[in-house]
């Protein structure tokens, strides 16, 4: 009996936890809207992730999940108010609101991708420090935890969670409008925003951590964001980059795992499960990006590698030198040890293996990859390329050792093994 109330426990957290990854940034948004206090907003939501922890495990799941977390929601906006003595009119607004919260949820749709959009350039403001903005939008917009923001950052937890907590702070203190900016101030907090947007879009594409590979709602709601930004800004070229490099990208989720979940990397994958409608929406993407300028920044430069991997109807197909050449222009307009570690794996496939190893024996004193697990899976893929077996294990296990995936760490835990010639 105790068993059966374990696993009835069990599976409606793990109900909490899929439903917080889809509604949180919804949730947030509608809050801070009502309240026009991100942290305030984003403790709220935490209140009625708390409440539903609590009672879903015996009262069940609701048939809308993310209308009872809305509801709780603002009943704890409403106590909260009500402990500050706030104003009537600030009672009223909200008691009418919660009065009215199915009317809400049937106008959802179109209000939703409006309060998105207020938080993400509210989290974006220019107050805040360009990492800061990162994480908290992260937080506020990805329903990420400040590990998984770590992970992507390759920062310490401790330091991720500092900058959300100030970031709070300093948009409270500074009383940033939830709102939209317009005209040179949209442009001016544009690129922040794609950064972020593209994070997220990375985090859904390939899990820091976790048992899947992938998350797909992180990624489908990044891809929605940037199409929504591409609405806003019909003139700004990397805009359209970043869209057409999500497009492209997305287009090989189906052929990126096996039906057990376990990863397929890029050369290994059936070409003929990649999406050619969204590789279609891609490349007009990118066209629609060169088209309105000369100057590629960084997300056409990598929207216009994907494309690279798009066009090629087989592997062998593909055009690495003209992808090493971009990835060159692309270490020039935003130079990153990730980039020239990218770098180094197309030079490898246009070059060969020896051309690439001293490249990334380079990297292997860069202090920001000491512990990023892709460096040593790269490295051991060249060294066993050039026959140097024992050193490409160590590689391997070390890599395996640093991600946080349950499925990538399987993967190159089989790749030392194969390497061994076990």
């Amino acid at each position: 009996m105790v068993c059966s109330v374990t696993v009835t426990v069990t599976e409606a957290h793990r109900t909490v936890d899929a439903v917080w990854r889809i509604e949180s940034a919804k949730l947030i948004a509608a809050l801070t809207r009502m309240v026009r206090d991100v942290g305030l907003a984003e403790e709220l939501a935490q209140d009625a992730l708390v409440a539903a922890l609590e009672q879903w495990p015996s009262s069940g799941v609701p048939p809308n999940p993310g209308a009872w977390l809305m509801t709780i929601a603002k009943r704890r906006a409403i106590d909260h108010f009500r402990h500050l003595k706030m104003a009537e009119r600030k009672h009223e607004e909200i008691g009418l609101d919660l009065e009215t919260t199915q009317q809400a949820i049937e106008v959802e749709p179109d209000e939703v991708p409006d309060d998105l959009l207020r938080l993400i350039f509210t989290a974006c403001h220019p107050v805040l420090k360009t990492e800061a903005r990162v994480a908290l939008t992260l937080r506020l917009l990805g329903g990420l935890t400040t590990d998984e923001i770590a992970r992507a950052f390759l920062v310490p937890e401790s330091t991720v969670a500092q900058r959300i907590v100030r970031a709070k702070r300093t948009l409270a203190q500074k009383k940033v409008p939830f709102e939209v900016p317009a005209g040179p101030e949209l442009a001016e907090r544009l690129g922040s925003v794609l950064e972020v947007v593209y994070l997220i879009f990375n985090e859904g594409y390939s899990a820091t951590a976790g048992d899947d590979w992938m998350r797909p709602q992180l990624c489908a709601d990044a891809m929605r964001l940037g199409r929504i930004l591409a609405g806003l800004a019909p003139r700004e070229p990397e805009v359209f980059g970043l869209v057409a490099l999500m497009e492209l990208q997305a287009s090989r989720a189906r052929a990126r795992v096996t039906p057990d979940g376990e990863p397929i990397l890029l050369l290994d994958q059936n070409r003929a499960k990649w999406d050619r409608l969204l590789i279609g929406h891609g490349l007009a993407a990118l066209e629609r990006a060169e088209s309105l300028s000369p100057v590629r920044g960084p997300y056409v430069l990598q929207a216009a590698i994907a494309a690279c991997h798009a066009r090629a109807g087989a592997p062998e197909d593909t055009d690495w030198e003209r992808i090493a050449a971009l990835y060159g222009k692309l270490a020039e307009v935003a130079p990153s040890p990730v980039v020239e570690l990218n770098r180094a794996v197309a030079v490898s496939m246009a070059s060969g293996p020896e051309a690439a190893l001293p490249l990334v024996d380079e990297l292997t004193a860069s202090p920001v990859l000491a512990r990023y697990h892709l460096l040593p899976t790269v490295r051991g893929d060249l060294l066993a390329k050039v026959g140097r077996l024992a050193e490409a294990r160590a590689e391997f296990e070390r890599a395996a050792s640093l991600t946080r995936n349950a499925r990538e760490r399987d993967v190159l835990l089989a790749r030392a093994k194969a390497t061994a010639g076990e």
